[in-house]
């Protein structure tokens, strides 16, 4: 397939308005994009940490100088807040300083107690390739691509093809910031593509961060190819919520792990289990602040929510929705759309065999779920094939301890918002996902663990 004149067309979602066209790159084209990552790598792999990390500050320092234009594309591209997509540049900087001022440590040689000299050193792998969802179009690059550039190896990116002017904008700033041509790029290009991708030799890891049949698709590729991938897929996180709850602390968290970027994270709450004894109290107090919300234009002030990212996903919340309300489901409020602005909705009495329960809702649409106690809430959270993050609201911390290790989850938040943070290992577990971005452990997913044995 040689893919002349195809176009991806970036569409703002409030608009509607086709703001920018992107050529898709042709075979040829994306062979000499694998050709300059090989050559890249050479030279990349054999530079210092501290020459490395001088680049990594300067990215950082771009984004943060432009991150009132950078928040701009990004909120016409998908649609989020401005303040939101301001925010995430300034936490993917802070992501670029974290891993230039730390991975010289995290990827020292480890010594072993034996009677001869044994260590392990860490060598970079090569090029990862990697495929980004559109949700958050900076964060989700510069999660991966800062510990794995600081590492020695260089990147490939394949984003969504609604955002590739934020990848291009992405690849720019790469290379403003001092980095040699093709130690990052972002190739535009189809599904079709991506297995070529893979069975390149440069390739020597994957990590995709998307839905759950994307996952699927690509795992089984690095499979066939045996490539080293990282899955982060999708998510129906359960919010949990126990008798002895500070509600009103809970019903504010809960609107904004659920609203946040219009409800379109993996991470966002999904599934609010609530103990019977409270459920009546918390529904009111989380309709209430819901309500307050308001939704609009996007780049315009005082506004909380823009529209989801493309008019498809609106009409698949629509579809579940209303499946959900025929299932049993009662509505609380909201549940109105108009093209892909979506209200934000509360629905009540949703059960384990409602839709709204088993799949994921990828936008601002919070179910509760009502459970008759603490190891009733438990079995329901647990009930589920994703188990990507969790939260547990209760005023005891030893309880909420021993509860949390029971939750089937990859990430568990007590009292607290589920976020990511450069610091804490982030990933799933069950169908939502393999493997581990950020912390030392993350640095570590692309690196050759080489053992030395010297006598």
């Amino acid at each position: 397939m040689n893919n002349t004149n195809k176009i991806f067309k970036s569409i703002n979602p409030f608009t509607g308005s086709i703001i920018g066209e992107h050529e898709v790159l042709t075979n040829s084209q994306l062979a000499q994009k694998l050709e300059l990552s090989q050559l890249a790598f050479k030279s990349w792999r054999n530079t210092t940490f501290m020459e490395r990390a001088d680049k990594m500050k300067n990215l950082a320092g771009i984004l943060r100088e432009n991150k009132n234009e950078l928040g701009v594309l990004i909120t016409n591209e998908m649609g989020k807040i401005l303040p939101e997509a301001i925010a995430e540049v300034e936490k993917s900087a802070g992501n670029c300083d974290y891993y230039a001022e730390n991975a010289e440590k995290m990827l020292k040689d480890q010594y072993y107690d034996t009677p001869f000299k044994s260590m392990s050193v860490y060598d970079p792998m090569g090029a990862v390739f990697a495929i980004m969802p559109w949700n958050y179009p900076f964060w989700q690059v510069l999660r991966y691509a800062a510990p794995a550039i600081m590492a020695g190896n260089v990147t490939l990116l394949k984003h969504a093809p609604n955002v590739i002017g934020c990848a291009k904008a992405i690849e720019n700033m790469f290379l403003e910031a001092g980095f040699p041509e093709g130690v990052f790029q972002q190739i535009s290009i189809d599904i079709s593509q991506v297995e070529s991708v893979i069975a390149s030799d440069i390739v020597s890891g994957i990590t995709l961060t998307g839905s759950e049949m994307a996952g699927s698709s690509v795992a089984a590729l690095a499979g066939k190819y045996i490539k080293k991938s990282v899955m982060e897929l999708g998510g129906s996180d359960a919010f949990i919520v126990l008798d002895d709850a500070d509600l009103e602390k809970a019903a504010t968290v809960a609107t904004k792990s659920r609203m946040l970027n219009a409800g379109q994270a993996c991470i966002c709450a999904k599934r609010f289990i609530v103990t019977e004894k409270v459920a009546d109290e918390f529904t009111a107090l989380f309709a209430n602040k819901i309500t307050a919300l308001q939704q609009g234009n996007p780049l315009q002030s005082g506004i909380d929510m823009g529209p989801l990212a493309r008019i498809d996903l609106a009409e698949k919340l629509s579809y579940q929705l209303e499946n959900s309300l025929r299932q049993g489901a009662r509505m609380v409020m909201g549940g109105e759309r108009d093209h892909c602005n979506f209200q934000p909705t509360l629905i009540d009495f949703v059960d384990t065999n409602n839709i709204a329960f088993k799949e994921e809702t990828f936008g601002p649409l919070a179910t509760i779920i009502r459970a008759r106690d603490e190891n009733d809430a438990i079995a329901i959270a647990n009930n589920h094939r994703y188990g990507l993050a969790s939260a547990i609201w209760t005023e005891d911390r030893e309880r909420a301890y021993a509860f949390a290790r029971r939750i089937e989850a990859g990430n568990v938040f007590v009292n607290s918002l589920v976020r990511s943070d450069s610091r804490i290992p982030f990933g799933g577990i069950k169908k939502s996902g393999y493997g581990r971005e950020l912390s030392e452990i993350g640095i570590k997913e692309f690196m050759n663990m080489k053992s030395l044995i010297i006598e």
